[in-house]
C-alpha cells in the first residue's frame, strides 16, 4: 500500500471521538470504497465494509475490526472564559499542561474548530495538599485566547475538545501523532483490503472499523450482534518498549505484530496465526492476556451463543497521549498478516477448530 503514510497522516489528523467518530468514518469510507463490494454503517456509527468471498454459498464470515474512535477532553463548565473540563476515555492529567487542542464548540456549528491550549493555574493558587505534585484533571483548564463574553457565545456544557498536534515524521521508518491508537489497526485492515484485491478468498471479509471502544467496547458489540460472523479477528494498539518500561509485557517497534494469548482469544486461531506469521517469516511476539484484553475482542467473544475470536497487537508507545509513536512497518506486516490469513481459511475450517488443546 504505496499511500499508507498519507492515508495515516489524514485519519489521525481528524478529531473522531468516541460518540463522534463521523468525520473519521467519512475519511475511511473514500479509502474503503474501491476495495469492498458493500459499505455500510451501523445504527452506532460503525463502518462495515463486505469483502465477497469466491467460495459456494451461504459462505463463512470473518469480521476484522478496528476501532477509530479516540481518547480526548469535554467541556464541564465555562468560568471567566476558560474551560472546565473532563476527560473521554482513558487520560493521563501528567501529559496534559501545555497540549495543543481544538474546541468542536456547538455555538460555532459549521465553522472551524476553536483553537485552544491546556493549562494549570500557578502552583500558589492550587489546593496545599497539592503543592508541586500531578494536577488533577480537575483544576486543568483549557484557554482559548477569546474573551469571556464570547466563549460563553460559542462554547456549550458537553462540547468535545480534541488533541490538535499535527503527524510527525520520526526517522524514516516512525510516525507519532495522536489516535494512533486505534487507527494504526484501521490502517493495517486497509493493507489487508487491498492485499486482497489480488487473493481470492472462500470466505466472505466483514471490515468493520468501530465506534466507542474507548468509553466501553460499545460498537463492536452491536457489530458482532448484527454481522454474526463465523469467527473475528480484533486488531489493537499494545504497549511498546521505550523509556522505563522494557519489561517482558512490552515490545519492540518495527518488529511486527503481537499474537495474543489468553482466555479471551481462542486457542486454535492463535495457533492458526502462529503457524502462518512462522510460515511467512512474518516477525511477531506473543502477548499475554491473563484475563480479559481490554479489546473490542471482550464483547465480540461473547456475542450470542460465542465467536472464536483472535486478537492482534500493533506495538505504539506513549499509549492515549498526543505524541503517540508507531512504526510503519508494523502496520503493514499486521495487514499481510491479515490478508494471508483470509486467504488460507477453507470453506470448512471451523469444522477442524475446538476450544480444547
Amino acid at each position: 500500500m504505496s499511500d499508507l503514510l498519507p492515508f495515516l497522516k489524514d485519519l489521525i489528523s481528524c478529531p473522531g471521538l468516541s460518540g463522534s467518530e463521523s468525520q473519521a468514518a467519512q475519511i475511511i469510507t473514500a479509502r474503503w470504497q474501491p476495495l469492498v463490494h458493500e459499505l455500510s454503517l451501523s445504527r452506532l456509527g460503525s463502518l462495515h465494509g463486505l469483502c465477497r468471498g469466491t467460495g459456494r454459498e451461504p459462505r463463512p464470515t470473518l469480521m476484522v475490526a478496528a476501532h477509530m474512535d479516540a481518547v480526548g477532553l469535554m467541556v464541564t463548565g465555562l468560568t471567566d472564559g476558560f474551560l472546565h473540563i473532563t476527560q473521554i476515555g482513558g487520560l493521563d492529567a501528567r501529559i496534559l499542561p501545555g497540549t495543543l487542542v481544538q474546541v468542536h464548540a456547538t455555538g460555532r456549528a459549521g465553522q472551524p474548530a476553536l483553537p485552544g491550549v491546556v493549562v494549570q493555574r500557578p502552583a500558589r493558587l492550587l489546593p496545599p495538599e497539592i503543592g508541586k505534585e500531578v494536577v488533577p484533571l480537575e483544576y486543568l483548564l483549557v484557554d482559548t485566547g477569546l474573551p469571556p463574553h464570547r466563549t460563553a457565545d460559542l462554547v456549550r456544557i458537553g462540547d468535545r475538545i480534541s488533541f490538535a498536534n499535527p503527524p510527525l515524521e520520526l526517522g524514516s521508518e516512525l510516525l507519532s501523532g495522536h489516535s494512533l491508537d486505534n487507527r494504526a489497526s484501521v490502517g493495517a485492515l486497509t493493507v489487508c483490503l487491498e492485499e486482497l484485491r489480488s487473493r481470492p478468498h472462500a470466505w466472505d471479509l466483514w471490515a468493520v472499523a468501530t465506534v466507542q471502544e474507548e468509553i466501553n467496547l460499545i460498537g463492536a458489540a452491536t457489530s458482532a450482534f448484527q454481522l454474526r460472523p463465523s469467527m473475528a479477528v480484533v486488531v489493537d494498539a499494545t504497549f511498546a518498549k521505550g523509556p522505563g518500561t522494557r519489561d517482558w509485557n512490552t515490545f519492540s517497534l518495527g518488529k511486527g505484530p503481537t499474537l495474543c494469548m489468553g482466555p479471551n482469544i481462542h486457542p486454535a486461531l492463535f495457533r492458526s496465526f502462529q503457524e502462518l506469521a512462522d510460515r511467512l517469516e512474518i516477525p511477531y511476539s506473543v502477548e499475554i492476556t491473563a484475563a480479559n484484553s481490554g479489546t473490542d475482542a471482550v464483547t465480540i467473544q461473547l456475542t450470542a451463543e460465542g465467536i472464536p475470536t483472535m486478537l492482534l497487537g500493533i506495538p505504539i508507545r506513549y499509549m492515549h497521549t498526543p505524541v503517540e509513536v508507531t512504526a510503519l512497518k508494523d502496520i503493514q506486516r499486521t495487514g499481510r498478516l491479515l490478508a494471508e490469513f483470509l486467504a488460507s481459511l477453507d470453506p470448512d475450517f471451523l469444522d477442524h477448530i475446538r476450544w480444547e488443546d
